[in-house]
């Protein structure tokens, strides 16, 4: 039943196509649904009633949790008022892990905190069976003279080369600020903001399905990351942008044996069971006291230079 939608956007009303994925039969579910603040979508009413917004949000949420799978996640984006709402449904049918900060700030509103993060939930099915892998980020430096921003005293002989582990705060992947950059849609998410999710809930070949797929931001990165996708998106238009470049989309992140995410030409995400296969690539610091001043480089003579040239191709 699956087939039909595997590894294609489908054009239509997320609510019925839901109706024709069977119980427990997605590895994840990711969605980035409208925010209900009157943005501009060519098919979407983004300014309904707050009951009216709050029984649709219901309806898709617990159909994103029928159908993942015991051991699988689901994984939502919003802004934090409507996230709260969301942990009142889905605390009834699944299990909370986490609400993961990205930090993306935006203009000031007035007679109010700065609104300076979004949320993502993730939940899963059954906490005992759930896929999980401790994800790595590059150490954050100074521009110019690259040592380490944080002080870490006495512990410098724990760091590790590449990066610290993951926490629920993430401050190192920016929003799509320039329009160059993004497709014609009021609300896109960077490819790489989902590669992560996918690389820490996910292996080879699962399928990730996500009910707002807009341009195919999700199906991308599951696609790079060789694993499989169904989207489904209300608007034509919309849908079509997101197949072709899916149609066009060909790189593969992967360095040797392990899937990463790349952006900017560095690996900005790996999965810490990854490091050991992965040193071989790069040049490191000869102790990880020289990591405060030393950054890693990529050797220039292996697979891992050619990785980012086909990336430009």
């Amino acid at each position: 039943m699956l087939d039909q939608y595997l590894n294609r956007i489908t054009q239509g009303d997320c609510l019925t196509l839901f109706q024709s994925i069977p119980d427990n039969s997605i590895d994840i579910t990711f969605a980035d649904p409208p925010f209900n603040l009157n943005k501009k979508y060519h098919s979407t009413n983004d300014r309904l009633a707050l009951q009216a917004y709050l029984n649709w949000c219901e309806r898709w949420l617990n159909e994103m949790v029928r159908v993942t799978k015991p051991s699988g996640s689901i994984f939502i984006h919003n802004i934090p008022k409507w996230l709260t709402y969301y942990t009142a449904v889905l605390n009834q049918t699944a299990q909370f892990r986490h609400w993961i900060s990205w930090d993306a700030p935006t203009s000031p509103m007035g007679k109010t905190l700065q609104p300076a993060h979004y949320g993502i939930l993730f939940y899963t099915k059954d906490i005992k069976q759930h896929k999980f892998y401790e994800i790595r980020y590059p150490h954050k430096r100074c521009r110019k003279c690259k040592i380490l921003h944080k002080d870490y005293g006495g512990k410098k002989s724990l760091l590790h080369p590449f990066g610290p582990l993951l926490s629920d705060v993430w401050t190192d992947i920016h929003r799509i600020k320039h329009h160059k950059y993004r497709d014609a849609h009021p609300c896109q998410l960077p490819i790489h903001l989902l590669e992560r999710i996918l690389l820490m809930a996910t292996d080879e070949g699962d399928i990730v399905l996500d009910p707002f797929s807009g341009t195919g931001t999700t199906a991308i990165a599951a696609k790079r990351l060789g694993r499989q996708f169904i989207g489904f998106e209300l608007d034509q238009e919309y849908a079509t942008i997101a197949s072709t470049k899916l149609t066009q989309e060909q790189f593969h992140s992967k360095l040797g044996a392990s899937w990463v995410s790349i952006y900017l030409d560095q690996i900005i995400t790996l999965r810490d069971q990854d490091w050991t296969q992965l040193t071989a690539y790069y040049t490191q610091p000869k102790t990880a006291e020289d990591i405060d001043t030393r950054t890693l480089t990529i050797k220039p003579d292996n697979y891992a230079a050619s990785l980012f040239d086909r990336l430009h191709e």
